[in-house]
């Protein structure tokens, strides 16, 4: 993890309002009235808990893990024997939590569900992003994330070495089918988006040879090529000859990624990093 990347894209009070929505917003959903079951353990009750991982992964979600239980109870002290973006094994401790027992089972859940959401997420990433070393090309996220969690596993993207691609609706223009249609062609659509944010670049997402000229045409600063094939992906490389940027998207995998790590493309985005991702098995253990 680059923590430059990290720190280009979020501003560390932005980060701060991230966490603390995210956390507040799932304690509020799992705690609800109160922790019936934990009420039964005395609230003198002090515990000392390790949390394992059972998988080899990336961390990712320290910080939201951490802020769970500085919500719960300042006291409460985790001590990290990790950081995100470091590559951890079957086995290790990743952290030990220390402090009042019936507090930490009270936070376990929610705090274990972002270290296992976004470590997935990370080690996803850092999968592909393998599959493109020594590669020029670079993995970007998408905006196909889980509900609520957006700026959360783009930060877990970025932990495993990949780059995001806009945040929302709001920081970049991307064109699509449905856009292009609207406004009767790429070239009234380019040309509109230009005259209304003349400082933001515009992108196009193309389908075809020909529509990719079109784009190229009306002076797109990127474009998306939509599911080519390997022969198109490199008869557009040679027709775009560096004049703009190149994303490749589609039906990614490991395998055809790595087919396409040599052809000169810039990005190669990928949805399934955030919403299809699996979970990295973390338990945590009174000790």
């Amino acid at each position: 993890m680059s923590k430059s990347n990290i720190d280009q894209q979020f501003h560390p009070e932005m980060l701060r309002e991230v966490i603390e929505k995210n956390v507040r917003a799932s304690l509020e959903e799992d705690i609800g009235d109160g922790d019936i079951t934990a009420s039964l353990i005395s609230s003198q009750e002090q515990a000392h808990a390790i949390v394992l991982v059972r998988e080899s992964a990336v961390l990712s979600g320290s910080l939201w893990f951490q802020k769970v239980f500085e919500t719960l109870d300042p006291k409460i002290k985790v001590k990290w024997r990790f950081k995100d973006g470091d590559t951890i094994q079957a086995g290790d401790i990743v952290c030990e939590v220390i402090g009042s027992a019936r507090t930490i089972l009270t936070g376990e859940r929610t705090a274990l569900n972002f270290l296992q959401t976004l470590s997935g997420t990370a080690t996803k990433t850092h999968r592909f992003v393998k599959a493109l070393e020594h590669s020029t090309t670079k993995i970007l996220d998408t905006r196909k994330t889980l509900p609520g969690l957006r700026l959360a596993q783009k930060y877990a993207v970025l932990c495993g070495g990949g780059y995001n691609h806009r945040m929302g609706l709001y920081d970049a223009i991307l064109i699509k089918e449905n856009h292009i249609l609207a406004c009767g062609s790429i070239v009234k659509a380019v040309a509109q988006a230009k005259r209304s944010n003349p400082a933001m670049r515009v992108e196009v997402e193309v389908e075809s040879i020909e529509e990719l000229q079109e784009a190229v045409d009306a002076e797109a600063d990127m474009v998306l090529l939509d599911n080519f094939s390997l022969d198109n992906v490199k008869k557009a490389i040679a027709i775009v000859d560096n004049s703009l940027l190149i994303e490749l998207s589609g039906g990614m995998d490991l395998d055809k990624v790595a087919e396409l790590k040599d052809l000169g493309a810039d990005f190669i985005s990928i949805g399934t990093l955030t919403k299809d991702i699996h979970a990295t098995d973390f338990s945590m253990r009174f000790s």
